[in-house]
Order: structure tokens, then C-alpha cells, then sequence
């Protein structure tokens, strides 16, 4: 639990906290918000995606030779990325490593949680993700700061060298789980989990979710510079990372006493509602402050969750090949909606993308209804 913490706390701290680089990165290259967007949209791809192969290759060798391999990747491709002189080289170099760095950091050590805990298992798999949302309230208002005082490119470096420390300091404690040694299995192939109306319900509402969940950390600096609003940007995409520390545990422990879908169920359709909030917002950064404490908390039962439902389904053996298969829908989302939001608010403004925002959030809660019915999942 405490390696898993750490490498999620270390691989999201760095990852959102992009938007503290956005807009110094936008008027150095001279790029639009839709292309400036890409970085963390390849980067989310690229980390959902590969999480279907970091979690069945973490199935067969371990976890630990797994985040380590990240930990070069990620350091490597910050430092890179601190060097490039054109945007579609930060493409390769920041989505490569961040990307990779994620896959290694999130599925495999979430996985491991997994197969070592099972009366408590949601519990413990609350507290392990909560590393994402520490690391996001910690690494986002940090970012800014080092962002003002040294530029973005010697943050990555600096944030090159806290990776490659944090995320080796992890990989001690990433022992393999005993319920996934060797002769266990990968879980279903991906022929069978695509013909699987459950999974398949899963997959298409992950997608519609996650278009939604990342607009805030790309754009929420935008948004208040564009707004004239006084106040840190930094801070309220911490308080979004606070907020899912308190979603995340408080989650798993309700699920000792409620239905886990259920539970998922109502994160999906809190978080679709809480973009009505910023659009009552405005300018007032105190509704700022409530949308981004509604959101934290339903982005955080719906991360806490989603390991922790896919478990139930499918079971516990192979969970890492099996989640990070489900992962690549989030990738998917990752990938359409920083770049559809950026274009959006580049013709239409922010009150039509935070409507569609808001859209894609209710889509993906009534694509999921069905299987909160279910007794047994197909």
C-alpha cells in the first residue's frame, strides 16, 4: 500500500500538474489551446493504453521490475522534454515519458494492492490511490511556483530528478502479490472481455467520463487568466487532488456497507453534475473552490472504485491485465478531450465546452445504469 501511494503519488503529481506549464508553454511556441492541449491528452493515452500491457507483463514478472523500468522512462523523457525546441518534439519526448512513466506507475502497483488484500480490499486499494490525489494537491501548486521562479523548462529538470528518486524509493516496496504467481493466470483475453456486455458497459462509460474529468487540470489557469479572476489556479486544481484523497477513503469505506456499484454509480453522475457548479461560478473564485471539492471527491470514488469493481466482475487473478484493458477507455477520453475542449473554448468560449463537459458526464452515468442493476454482471 505504501509503494503503491508513493509511485501514484510521484508518476499524477508530475503528470497534473500540467496546467502550471500550459500557458508559459502556449507563448513560448506560439500554439493554440488545442494543440497546446495534446501534451497531457497523448500523455493520458499513452498511459491508459499501455496500462493494458504494464499490468499483464506486472501479472508475469512483478511489479517491481515493471516501476523501475518507468522510473528511467519518465526521468528520462522530463529532461528531454526541458531541452526541445518545437512542439511536436515535446509531443514524443513529454508524452513518451510521462506516458510510459504512468502506465508503469498506476496499473501494475494497483493490481499488486489487489491480489494481496481481499475482505479489505476496497479499503486498501482507497488508501493506495489516494496517492493520486495527495500528489496532485502537493506537485500542482509546487509546479506553479517553480514554474514563476525558474521557467518551465528547469522545472522538468527538476522534476526529472524527484522522479527517478521517488519512484526507485517505491520499487522496494512493490513485492508481487501471491495471488498472481507464476501458473495464476493473466485473467480473460481480450477476446472474451470484449464480448462481455459488462465490460463493455464499463469501457463506453469510462470513455464518456473522461472526456469531462481532465479539462480542469489543462485549463483552469486559462480559464481564470481569461476571467481576470484573482486567486491561484494551482491551488484549485490541489484542491480537486485534496478533495479525491477524501472521495478515495471515504468510498472504500462505504463500500464495507453498500453496494461498490452503487457507490460508482453515484460518483459518475456527481461528477458529470459538478460542471454545472463552475459554470454558476463565473468569476467567483469561492465556487471555484466548491466545484473543485465536488469534483475531487467524485473523481476520487470513481479511480478508488473502479479497481475494486472490475475485481468483482471478473475477479481478483489477472487484475492487472483486465484493468489496464478497461484503463485504455479512460485513455480514449484522455485523449478526444483536452484537444475537443481546447478547440471548443477556442471558437465557442468556456460556457459551451463546460455544458459539454457536463454532457459527456450525464452520457456516461446512463451508459453505466444498466449494470447498477445487475446482480451478476455478464
Amino acid at each position: 500500500m505504501g509503494a503503491c501511494f508513493l509511485s501514484t503519488f510521484t508518476a499524477f503529481g508530475v503528470a497534473y500538474s500540467f496546467g502550471a506549464f500550459f500557458r508559459p508553454m502556449a507563448d513560448e511556441f506560439g500554439s493554440e489551446r488545442g494543440e497546446t492541449a495534446f501534451f497531457f491528452a497523448i500523455t493520458t493515452f499513452l498511459y491508459f493504453l499501455l496500462g493494458m500491457f504494464s499490468g499483464r507483463i506486472a501479472d508475469r514478472v512483478g511489479p517491481r521490475r515493471v516501476l523501475i523500468f518507468g522510473a528511467v522512462v519518465m526521468s528520462a523523457g522530463l529532461l528531454l522534454t526541458s531541452q526541445v525546441n518545437a512542439l511536436w518534439i515535446g509531443y514524443l519526448t513529454y508524452g513518451l515519458g510521462v506516458g510510459i512513466g504512468v502506465a508503469c506507475a498506476y496499473v501494475p502497483m494497483v493490481a499488486a494492492v489487489g491480489g494481496w488484500f481481499e475482505a479489505k480490499r476496497t479499503a486498501a486499494l482507497g488508501v493506495s490511490v489516494a496517492g493520486i490525489g495527495v500528489g496532485t494537491l502537493v506537485v500542482a501548486p509546487l509546479a506553479e511556483q517553480l514554474v514563476d521562479r525558474y521557467g518551465w523548462r528547469d522545472t522538468y529538470v527538476i522534476y526529472a530528478v524527484a522522479s527517478a528518486v521517488l519512484l526507485s524509493l517505491a520499487a522496494i516496496g512493490a513485492h508481487r502479490p501471491p495471488v498472481s504467481n507464476a501458473g495464476a493466470g493473466s485473467g480473460p483475453p481480450l477476446r472474451e472481455l470484449a464480448r462481455s456486455s459488462s465490460f463493455q458497459i464499463l469501457y463506453l462509460s469510462t470513455i464518456a467520463i473522461s472526456t469531462a474529468l481532465f479539462i480542469p487540470f489543462v485549463f483552469m489557469e486559462d480559464y481564470m487568466t481569461t476571467r481576470g479572476i484573482e486567486g491561484s489556479p494551482g491551488l484549485i486544481v490541489g484542491i480537486i487532488g485534496f478533495s479525491s484523497v477524501a472521495g478515495r477513503l471515504g468510498m472504500g469505506a462505504l463500500a464495507a456497507y453498500t453496494s461498490v456499484l452503487r457507490l460508482y454509480l453515484a460518483s459518475f453522475l456527481v461528477l458529470g453534475l459538478s460542471f454545472g457548479i463552475w459554470l454558476a461560478a463565473g468569476s467567483n473564485y469561492q465556487l471555484l473552490v466548491v466545484f473543485a471539492v465536488v469534483l475531487g471527491i467524485a473523481y476520487g470514488g470513481f479511480i478508488a472504485l473502479a479497481p475494486a469493481v472490475t475485481a468483482q466482475i471478473f475477479g481478483p487473478v489477472g487484475l492487472g491485465g483486465v484493468l489496464g484493458t478497461l484503463y485504455t477507455g479512460a485513455g480514449v477520453g484522455g485523449l478526444i478531450g483536452p484537444p475537443l475542449m481546447g478547440a471548443i473554448i477556442d471558437n465557442s468560449g468556456y460556457t459551451t465546452t463546460l455544458w459539454t463537459a457536463l454532457g459527456c458526464g450525464l452520457v456516461a452515468f446512463l451508459l453505466l445504469t444498466p449494470l447498477g442493476r445487475r446482480r451478476a454482471p455478464s
